[in-house]
């Protein structure tokens, strides 16, 4: 098969092996550090609110705009990873949390900090999707899923470092201490890839460049969205991010340490036994819900809406309880079950994947992005406002899960059928042009291959032409790189 473009493209998935793991590595790793930053508030909320002396909702101001931004960002950075690469991409990310991770440091108001938080955010939203498309230019498409995961499992490792690391530390040496040593870890995973990192092994490139011109680029955009998102499985994998990923991220973030103290009186390092607790939990799911969707994509759906239904259970459980707090036993429950969060957001991207050729994975990844960063933007916003509202009444707060999870239930139901009719379609239309069939030998005597009905049949001698036929393939078959 010759993809589209000028240059002809080879035929089979990438290679993989050890240089491609040594290349993602270096992107996992700036990943994994973008995490730290990101979730570095979440560990010094409660240190927060008394530096820049503010309530909840101001301090739910922290990670909303930081969040904020990184969905805003989700499809400019998806165009520009499509247009310009993974490494010029991840570079400019990694330049910018660090800088935002300085200046959070170093901030004297509460003004300031909210601007080096937004800047965090910014270089934290060129990272995830940069790393995802090193996984499906490096290694055979069959190995997507366990990819993604992996590279989650590698975020949620920045987390653990956020909660064993850079709590203690903060509470020792001090909040500019303490943020500013971290911002030097941007500065050592930038090292390796300014030096090393290499968007594609050679003779796997881009399938197609962006068209170049006087208004080739608004077309070029307008053509990637328009197309990534009338695709039901991009659809469909935004809305899994967006129901599955929450929970999660809202407790991580923000307001689970604040919940643990105030709300259950636990103490400060009891509570953040039990955030690594989550941590350790989506980092073990991981590994499982990989495994279990690259072997079997008919689990997509039952893990994620499974992962919805428990995480729904537990959060009643643990807000209904009778008396002022629940039992250890409930909440390390609730902990475990909140672990499979993020392995479960990670399946919307394997609905997005086979939905869209190769050129547009970036795009296409960053709609499915912002699910789960619009769900966790809203919910940290409104768990605020509540708290302020009903005087820290954490049981009316945390209601606000079960009103998004609803929604997203909803929205993935609908969308399954188209989705799943569409991908299964492309499926048996790749596998008929991969493996074609002989053409039939009538009875008069053999025509030539790959002719059309009607065309000159002549008996003359010459070469037979491909059977392969020449036509356009669906957009499945250049996302995916192999069977």
């Amino acid at each position: 098969m010759t993809a589209q473009g000028s240059a002809p493209q080879p035929v089979g998935d990438p290679p993989g092996g050890g240089r491609a793991v040594a290349v993602w590595s270096i992107g996992v790793a700036v990943y994994f550090v973008a995490v730290i930053f990101r979730t570095s508030l979440g560990v010094a909320g409660l240190d927060a609110a008394d530096r820049f002396h503010v309530n909840a909702s101001a301090l739910a101001a922290f990670s909303l705009l930081q969040l904020l931004v990184y969905a805003g960002m989700q499809i400019p950075v998806g165009l520009m990873v499509d247009r310009l690469g993974t490494k010029k991409v991840l570079t400019l990310g990694a330049v910018l949390f660090t800088v935002g991770q300085l200046g959070f440091a170093l901030s004297p108001s509460y003004g300031m900090a909210l601007a080096a938080r937004a800047l965090l955010g910014c270089g934290d939203a060129m990272t995830f999707i940069s790393v995802l498309r090193l996984g499906t230019r490096w290694f055979p498409a069959r190995r997507g899923p366990l990819m993604a995961q992996l590279a989650g499992l590698v975020g949620m490792a920045g987390n653990l470092v956020s909660t064993l690391v850079l709590a203690p530390v903060l509470h020792g040496v001090g909040w500019t201490a303490a943020f500013a040593g971290s911002a030097v870890a941007g500065l050592v995973v930038l090292v390796p890839l300014v030096l090393f990192l290499r968007d594609h092994p050679e003779g796997h490139g881009p399938a197609r460049a962006a068209p170049k011109g006087p208004g080739a680029s608004g077309g070029f955009v307008r053509r990637q969205i328009r197309e990534s998102w009338s695709e039901p499985g991009t659809r469909l994998g935004l809305w899994v991010h967006f129901t599955t990923q929450f929970p999660a991220m809202v407790f991580l973030l923000l307001w689970g340490m604040p919940f643990l103290v105030e709300a259950q009186g636990l103490s400060r390092t009891t509570a953040g036994g039990l955030l690594t607790l989550v941590v350790a939990s989506n980092m073990a799911l991981g590994l499982v819900y990989g495994q279990i969707v690259g072997r079997r994509q008919s689990a997509r759906i039952p893990l994620a809406l499974g992962t919805v239904g428990l995480t729904a259970l537990l959060w009643a459980a643990v807000l209904a309880y009778p008396g002022d707090r629940a039992p250890m036993g409930l909440l390390i429950a609730l902990c475990l079950v909140l672990g499979g969060c993020g392995p479960a957001s990670m399946i919307g991207f394997d609905f997005a994947r086979p939905a869209n050729p190769a050129e547009r994975q970036g795009t296409a990844s960053g709609i499915t992005n912002m699910g789960g960063f619009i769900a966790s933007m809203t919910t940290l916003l409104t768990v605020g406002v509540l708290l302020d509202a009903t005087g820290d009444d954490y049981r009316i707060a945390f209601s606000t899960v079960f009103v998004l999870e609803a929604l997203g239930v909803s929205q993935i139901l609908r969308l399954r059928r188209p989705a799943l009719a569409r991908e299964a379609a492309r499926e048996v239309a790749r596998h008929r042009i991969t493996n074609p069939a002989p053409a039939p030998v009538p009875a008069g005597g053999a025509v030539r291959g790959g002719a059309e009905p009607g065309a000159d049949r002549g008996a003359g001698p010459g070469p037979e032409p491909d059977r392969v036929p020449r036509a356009r393939p669906l957009p499945d078959i250049a996302g995916r790189e192999g069977p």
